[in-house]
C-alpha cells in the first residue's frame, strides 16, 4: 500500500493505493511529506461583487443555472424563488433570504457556478 495526499477543490484527502504487479515494492513505503500549496501564477477571475449596501445571495454548491426567476428591479419577499440551480441531477431552488428589491443578477441561464459565487444581490 502507498499513501498519497490529494487536494481537490481546496480540500485535502489522504488516500491509500494498493500497487499491483511485478514491480510492487516488498517493503512498506513511507507517506510523502505534504506538498506546499502552489502559489497562483496569475490571479483567477473574481466573481462579480455585490453593490455596496446590498445582500449577496451566493451559490451554496457547485452546479449549473437552470433558471432565473426574477428580474432586476423586481420586489421579492423572504422565501421567494430567485434561481434554479442544478447540482448532481437535482434542481435546487435558491430563495431570497429577506425582503428586498433585486439590485443585480450576476449569472445567466446555462452558466456553471462554484460554491460561494455571487448569484443575485438584493437591496
Amino acid at each position: 500500500m502507498r499513501k498519497f495526499q490529494i487536494t481537490v477543490n481546496g480540500n485535502t484527502y489522504e488516500v491509500e493505493v494498493e500497487e499491483i504487479g511485478a514491480g510492487a515494492p516488498s517493503a512498506p513505503v513511507s507517506a510523502p511529506a505534504p506538498a506546499a500549496k502552489p502559489a497562483a501564477t496569475a490571479p483567477a477571475a473574481k466573481p462579480a461583487a455585490a453593490p455596496a449596501g446590498s445582500v449577496s445571495v451566493t451559490a451554496p454548491m457547485p452546479g449549473n443555472i437552470n433558471g432565473i426567476k426574477v428580474t432586476v428591479g423586481q420586489s421579492v419577499k423572504k422565501g421567494d424563488n430567485l434561481i434554479i440551480l442544478e447540482a448532481m441531477k437535482m434542481e435546487n431552488e435558491i430563495k431570497a433570504p429577506q425582503d428586498g428589491v433585486v439590485a443585480s443578477i450576476a449569472v445567466t441561464k446555462g452558466q456553471s457556478v462554484n460554491t460561494g459565487d455571487l448569484l443575485v444581490s438584493l437591496k
